[in-house]
């Protein structure tokens, strides 16, 4: 799969190592911007505040299916009911939320785990499948909960209640899975 990551930082390089590392094609663009239009699809992972002066940056970007995976830590433009839905207005393409939920620093101790830790993940039916498929090569199980109706309550998991509790790794699994 070829893969343009908005952002370099921790969350959008280290996702990207990942999937290079499970054979994918990815495109690292920071802050300079660059062109997107090879891209099956795309993965935002840039501060809340600036999600629309970064996609603003991009070229090649409508119609893409993309991953946001942004967290409303700071900033929050309140015309969009979620961060993925002001996503989904610069991109006009399918959305999914993903990854918002895992933290970055523990990106490195993955394999190490004993069973895949979740990815939490919400999405519209057409990116579901490369959602599910990128979550898999980082290394994580996908859990979905839904579409988009839903990514407003994943964006507030990670404030209300994983902030809190530190950096973890997290199951969600169907009765009967472990």
């Amino acid at each position: 799969m070829r893969i343009t990551t908005i952002g370099k930082g921790s969350i959008g390089g280290g996702l990207a190592d990942r999937w290079e590392a499970a054979g994918h094609d990815v495109t690292r663009l920071g802050r300079e911007g660059g062109d997107a239009s090879s891209a099956d699809v795309v993965l935002v992972a840039v501060p809340s505040g600036s999600i629309s002066e970064a996609l603003g940056k991009v070229s090649g970007l409508d119609g893409k299916p993309a991953i946001d995976a942004t967290n409303a830590f700071g900033e929050r433009d309140e015309r969009y009911e979620s961060l993925a839905h002001q996503v989904k207005a610069h991109t006009n393409g399918p959305v999914a939320k993903a990854f918002n939920a895992n933290f970055a620093a523990l990106y490195d101790q993955i394999d190490e785990q004993r069973v895949r830790p979740s990815c939490l993940y919400a999405a519209e039916d057409e990116v579901r499948e490369a959602t599910e498929q990128l979550i898999r090569d980082a290394g994580y199980e996908a859990v979905s909960v839904g579409g988009l109706e839903n990514v407003r309550a994943l964006e507030e998991f990670v404030p209300n209640l994983l902030a809190k509790i530190g950096r973890v790794f997290y199951r969600f699994a169907q009765p009967g899975e472990l």
